[in-house]
């Protein structure tokens, strides 16, 4: 992937994953912009790093969604990267009956957000130089953690749809990415910690971007991050031993 001169968007980049890299790419030298729901984090944001560009939008909503793509082909049609990053991950207990509308957050955010919000983008990234989507999916892809059940099922959804969706591009100019972190240390699943201030634990941040942006740079189209690696090469045969710890 070329790393500066482009025009990227970043979805769900208010805080960790999408934040570090919206952080990342604005010191490399790109036009960076970032989505989110809450509009004091976007201001806060736009305030500390400058240049950046905010849009409050949210990618479980469809019209929002095709609202997003037509304002940045409006306002930024240089735009060449998309970064499917906006993510909710939801504890659930499946002894008894679940709340479908905490199943729709999750499936809506996490898996029909990203395929529909690209697809719309396709046709636009065509047109670009360096065209490049980046679906953020997770080492539980591979070995789910079976207290979060819809959000592991989810990112294994992603990792598949990845699949397809650079089968289906391979004799366009567009390339298409998947990067897989491990846990890493942000506030990721706050919905069941009491004090929500909490982090998610797992791998500094710090990390975590240096290793992603380094697959990048390399070019490859499937980049495990620390600990997601030993979770891809091992898969369901750890499966039992990796749950016991939860």
């Amino acid at each position: 992937m070329q790393i500066n001169g482009n025009t990227i968007l970043i979805t769900g980049g208010t805080s960790g994953i999408g934040l570090a890299f919206a952080e990342e790419f604005v010191k490399h030298g790109n036009t960076v912009i970032i989505t989110g729901r809450r509009q004091d984090r976007l201001d806060a944001i736009q305030q500390r790093i400058p240049g950046i560009v905010v849009k409050n939008s949210d990618m479980a909503d469809a019209a929002q969604r095709e609202e997003l793509v037509n304002w940045v082909y409006t306002h930024y049609p240089e735009t060449n990267v998309l970064i499917n990053n906006a993510g909710v991950q939801l504890a659930m207990d499946l002894s008894k009956p679940v709340d479908p509308t905490r199943v729709y957050t999750e499936i809506d955010t996490n898996l029909v957000g990203p395929i529909h919000l690209g697809s719309l983008f396709v046709p636009h990234l065509l047109g670009q130089k360096n065209p490049v989507i980046i679906n953020v999916t997770s080492g539980l892809a591979w070995v789910p953690a079976a207290f979060m059940p819809v959000y592991c099922a989810t990112k294994a959804a992603m990792h598949s749809f990845t699949l397809s969706q650079r089968w289906q591009l391979r004799n366009t100019n567009i390339q298409v990415v998947e990067v897989a972190p491990p846990s890493v240390d942000t506030e990721l699943g706050h919905d069941r910690r009491e004090d929500k201030t909490q982090s998610h634990g797992g791998i500094p941040i710090s990390e975590f971007i240096k290793e992603a942006m380094a697959a990048l740079i390399d070019g490859e189209p499937e980049a495990a991050i620390g600990g997601a690696k030993d979770l891809r090469a091992k898969g369901e045969t750890i499966f039992e031993a990796f749950n016991s710890r939860f």
